[in-house]
């Protein structure tokens, strides 16, 4: 496994703040949110609300399109409708309070847990599932499980990849970073917090979440495209 580099924004509390704040606070002229993303966790109250947490939901598909992908109409419907109930199976399995620091959670991201299942029968292509929903690839499969467990699985993106410099191929970001957010005793996971009540955005913004919005900006600042 890679082992995760911690990038010099997060130690900068004020770049990152600064960050936190314009993403979740900017307006545009007419009132709205600058930044659609703002929406993400808590349209709708959110992906992981009790009574639609172990379903794809339409509002689900609705809040991925807030970090700018979406689901093609056929995949959409597989999704919603669940013909061979693996989704609401896979989902059902993994608690709504897991959160990716605690050791117990580990099984659930590892090969064959039910969220790493998840995630390749939405969107490995070296998986042997058949059926994968269409316009579903590895970004739209991490964004639809981030809204169904935010505290579980982060947002990984092109963006995120280059700023934490993982590998072309990468299959470990998810246990690596949950290695980083336990070392030195959650210090980096305290650090994100840290930031998140300092830029005020709200407790109930994940810290997963906080990590994402930082490097989706910082390298969005740098000039980086989101393809």
């Amino acid at each position: 496994m890679t082992a995760l580099w911690i990038p010099p924004v997060y130690g900068d509390t004020g770049a990152s703040v600064r960050l936190l704040r314009d993403y979740f606070t900017r307006r545009r002229a007419k009132g709205d949110h600058y930044y659609t993303g703002a929406h993400f966790e808590r349209l709708a109250g959110g992906g992981d609300r009790p009574e639609t947490a172990d379903a794809f939901t339409a509002d689900d598909l609705l809040a991925i399109t807030m970090l700018s992908v979406s689901v093609e109409p056929h995949g959409a419907v597989e999704l919603l409708t669940d013909p061979d109930g693996h989704w609401g199976r896979l989902l059902s399995a993994i608690p709504r309070d897991a959160r990716l620091e605690d050791p117990a959670s580990a099984p659930l991201i590892a090969p064959g847990g039910p969220a790493a299942e998840l995630w390749d029968r939405l969107a490995n292509p070296r998986a042997a599932y058949p059926g994968k929903p269409d316009g579903v690839g590895p970004v739209v499969a991490g964004k639809l499980l981030a809204r169904k467990r935010p505290h579980l699985i982060p947002v990984y993106d092109i963006r995120v990849k280059a700023l934490f410099r993982r590998p072309k191929v990468d299959t470990t970001f998810w246990s690596a970073l949950a290695d980083a957010l336990r070392a030195d005793g959650g210090a980096f996971r305290a650090r994100l917090a840290e930031l998140r009540t300092e830029a005020g955005i709200g407790e109930d913004i994940g810290v997963l979440r906080v990590l994402d919005v930082i490097a989706w900006m910082h390298q969005g600042e740098a000039g980086q495209a989101t393809g």
